[in-house]
Order: C-alpha cells, then structure tokens, then sequence
C-alpha cells in the first residue's frame, strides 16, 4: 500500500514535470542528470547494496546477539558513507566528463545548450545518489527486522519535494526547469531525515567507527559482481538514454514517460514482491528451512502471474489513452503522446519478463549466490545492446523499448533455467493449472477492452476529468470482470 501511494504520487510528479515543461531539449536534459544518480542509486542503494547486505543481516541477527549485529552495522555504514563522498565529489567536480560518457548524443549536437544544462544538473542532483544510498541502506535494517512500510513510504517525500519545487521554485529562477534539480536534491535530504527516528526505534542506528569487520569482506565480495547482476535492467535502461540522445529531440523524454507508467506496476508486483520475499529467503535459508523457502518463491511468482498478467496487456491495449490522460496537457504535446505510447507498448509487453526478473534474481541472493545472476544479467545486457542497435535503426525510440523487453525475457528464461537445473525450485503442477486459468481471465478482460474503449480521438477532445472518468471506468470495469472471471474460474486467495 506504501509503495501505491508512492508510484500514485510518483505519476503526479510527472504530470507536473509534462505539463509544466513538456518534452522537449530542456526536459530531456534534465532527465539525463536525474537517471545517472537514480542509476547508480539502483546498484548502491536498494539495488546491489541491499541485494547482498539483507541476507549478511539476516544471518547475523540469526545467529549472533544485537551489540555483534549493532557492530557489523556500524562498520559497514561507515565504510558505505565514506566511499559515496568521494564518489561523489568526484562526480560533481568532473559533471561535464560523466554527461559526456552518459549522453554523448547532446555533446556532438550543434547547439550546446542541452550539453551545458545537464552538467549544471548534475553538480545540483548527484549528491542525492549518497543520501538516498544512505536511505537505502536504513531501509534495509528496517526491512530485515520487519518493518516493510516506512521504507516504503520514503519515495513519497521525494515526489512531493519535485512537485513543490516545480510548482513554486521554478517562478523564481532563471531557468525554471533548474527546480527540478534541487527538487530531487532537497528530497534526498528529508528522506533521509525520515528514516532516523524508525531505526532508533529498533535500536539499530548506525554509528561512525573506526577499522575494519569481516562481514566488509564478505559484502564487497557479493556486492562487486551483484552490480551487473542485480540491476540489469537498470543498467539497459540507460543504455536506451545513451542512445535516444543520439535520436530526435524528445526521445530521452518518450522514454522517461513511458518507463515510468511500466515502473507502477513493476514496483507495486516486482519490487514489492522481491523486497519482502529477499528477506523472507535469507531468514528461512539462514534458518535451513527448505519447504518455507520453496513455498516463498511459489508464493510470490503466484501473485505476480495474477496482479501482472492483466497490467501486462492493460499497458499494451490502454498505452495511448494512459499516457494522453496522465501527461498531455500545456506543453506536452499529442505527438510526444503518442511517441511516449509507442515505448509504453513495447515495455508493457515485458512486464511480466522484469517481474519475474525481480522475484527470481533474489532466490539466488538469499543463497549467497551471486555469480549465477550476474552470469545471466551480463548475457542480457549484451543482448540488449545488440538488440538496440538492430531496432533503434528501424524503429527508432520504440525499438531500444522492444530491446529492453526482449533482454529482459532472455534474462528470466535463463534465471529459471539454472533455478531448475539445480533443483532450487521449479514450477509446481499447481503453478503452471493456475497460469493457464489465469491466461483464460486476462483473455476475457482484453476482449472487454478492444470493444468498449473509447477511440484515442475523443480522450484528445475531452477535459481532463473526462478522460480520468473514462479511464478510471474502463480499468475499473476490467478488474471486475478479470478478477471475476478468476473466481469462476476456481482461483481463491486461499489456493494461494
């Protein structure tokens, strides 16, 4: 429920973003200095971090008593900390250098416009990689010692902070769209400050320390390799803006918009999902308990065929009408909608590929196991780039989304190969009866879809809440009907 409100909040954000400076060279550099610290806040933060630090925590707390738990915590929170200053006093002192690496497109364009906006960003929205790491890593504790819900909740106070800076900062500055930048900046401040009172709490505040522990052997050991394991499709996501910033003026925005309609229900499944799951693994494998562990991941896999499958085909049928509905108004163009809709398709056709992504990768984490998901996420990534090239000739933006999809199927058919190879888990009988009654619902939904869904032109001509009533009671009706037609089908919530 946290992380609804968050991605619910997370759409208003863009929608301001959309309407107040639409999709064009100034948004799409702003983009660029926002996604190189969200990146890396991926592989640092509640990506490659957490992945191997959570199941250190969970082992510790198992089997050791809270000091030698509070000692391990401090030393790796200390060693965390100092490598993101220098990180990112690095980063900011050479901004132009790192813009260059990540969006060469806008160096090479005539106008150096865009080239010299986003390194001015990026000196403003970097640190934020260092506080939402450090966020990160506080929800990790929480999360290990059960508390799911104020980790959650932190990204809202990040969209609030943009919406507010965009709203009212931007009246007073030069360049308006600088708001945004210090937007993300003063969110990372306040969430960080958010998590204080929860982990003293728990008793479970990091402190600055002095030498050295041997769980920052074993974390550096994970964690290096879990960068490419981990966050491969963070990593193909940017791969997408590198190139879109070769493409039209536009294309990093297109990108931006319709990656961020996937991210509600890859966060609300995938990440929410493999959040708590990735806890759950490391405590019953801690614990040596195999029939939890089997029974988690059977759990999980479940609710993510039955919440993803209908928002897959949802995403892909209702792209144009979503996107229209959410962003076009102002500055934002029915032509960049539509270009924002083509991506949309293409990425809401792998939804249920980065679900399964999400829940699979942490089955091997919580084993200790990082060398089998980093195998398959480099294999992936590699076949993302072929992919992009080949697409993104003939189709343009919407060719390095359909790449992204592709890379990430390649990814989960290779994560559950090895998963079955090595009889750590394997579909039950009960799974695949359950996939195809599910496949059978999601059928009847979409054919609801494709004859009662308004025609594009008139969410164009209509006013806003018109085209929210609209939408609203199409998706509504859907659920009903799918979820209906689930329970007719035999599917109860305590078959699960």
């Amino acid at each position: 429920m946290m992380t609804f409100l968050s991605r619910i909040l997370g759409l208003a954000r863009d929608y301001f973003v959309a309407r107040y400076f639409g999709a064009n060279d100034l948004t799409d550099a702003f983009l660029v200095a926002f996604r190189i610290p969200n990146f890396l806040r991926r592989l640092f933060g509640e990506g490659a971090f957490s992945q191997a630090f959570v199941p250190i925590l969970a082992n510790a707390k198992a089997n050791h008593n809270e000091a030698e738990v509070q000692d391990m915590i401090n030393h790796i929170g200390t060693k965390f900390l100092k490598i993101l200053i220098i990180l990112t006093v690095i980063t900011v002192l050479i901004a132009p250098a790192i813009i260059f690496i990540f969006a060469w497109g806008f160096y090479f364009d005539a106008d150096p416009t865009k080239f010299n906006l986003a390194s001015d960003m990026l000196r403003i929205t970097f640190p934020y990689l260092l506080l939402i790491s450090l966020t990160a890593f506080s929800g990790s504790i929480l999360n290990t010692y059960d508390k799911f819900a104020v980790p959650a909740f932190t990204p809202v106070l990040l969209n609030i902070s943009m919406i507010l800076c965009a709203v009212y900062l931007s009246k007073h500055l030069d360049t308006p769209i600088m708001a945004l930048a210090w937007g993300v900046l003063i969110g990372g401040i306040v969430q960080l400050l958010f998590q204080i009172p929860f982990l003293l709490k728990i008793k479970k505040m990091p402190r600055l320390v002095h030498g050295d522990h041997k769980a920052i052997k074993t974390l550096k050991k994970r964690m290096l390799p879990a960068l490419f394991g981990v966050s491969v499709s963070q990593i193909n996501l940017l791969i997408d803006t590198m190139i879109a910033t070769v493409l039209v003026s536009g294309s990093v925005s297109w990108l931006y918009y319709s990656d961020r309609l996937l991210e509600l229900p890859l966060a609300l499944i995938g990440i929410a999902l493999a959040t708590v799951a990735l806890a759950k693994l490391s405590g019953h494998f801690a614990n040596k308990d195999e029939d939890k562990f089997t029974h988690t991941v059977d759990y999980a896999l479940k609710i993510g065929l039955i919440l993803g499958a209908p928002a897959c085909l949802g995403l892909v049928l209702l792209a144009e009408p979503l996107i229209v509905t959410l962003f076009q108004y102002e500055e934002f163009s029915a032509f960049a909608a539509h270009q924002s809709s083509l991506s949309l398709m293409a990425y809401g056709a792998g939804l249920m590929a980065f679900i399964m992504v999400k829940i699979l990768a942490p089955v091997f984490l919580s084993r200790g196991d990082i060398k089998t998901p980093v195998k398959v996420g480099v294999i992936a990534m590699i076949a993302n780039v072929f992919l992009n090239l080949i697409f993104a000739y003939y189709y343009a933006h919407m060719g390095l989304a359909v790449a992204t999809s592709l890379s990430a199927v390649i990814n989960a058919s290779l994560l559950y190969y090895y998963l079955k190879q090595r009889n750590i888990f394997t579909f039950s009988q009960n799974f695949l009866k359950m996939f195809f009654k599910v496949l059978l619902a999601t059928l009847i939904m979409v054919i609801f879809i494709l004859n009662f869904n308004q025609d594009i032109n008139y969410y164009l001509n209509a006013d806003a809440w018109h085209r929210i009533l609209t939408i609203a009671s199409i998706i509504s009706a859907s659920a009903i009907i799918y979820f209906t037609s689930l329970r007719l089908l035999g599917i109860k919530a305590k078959h699960l």
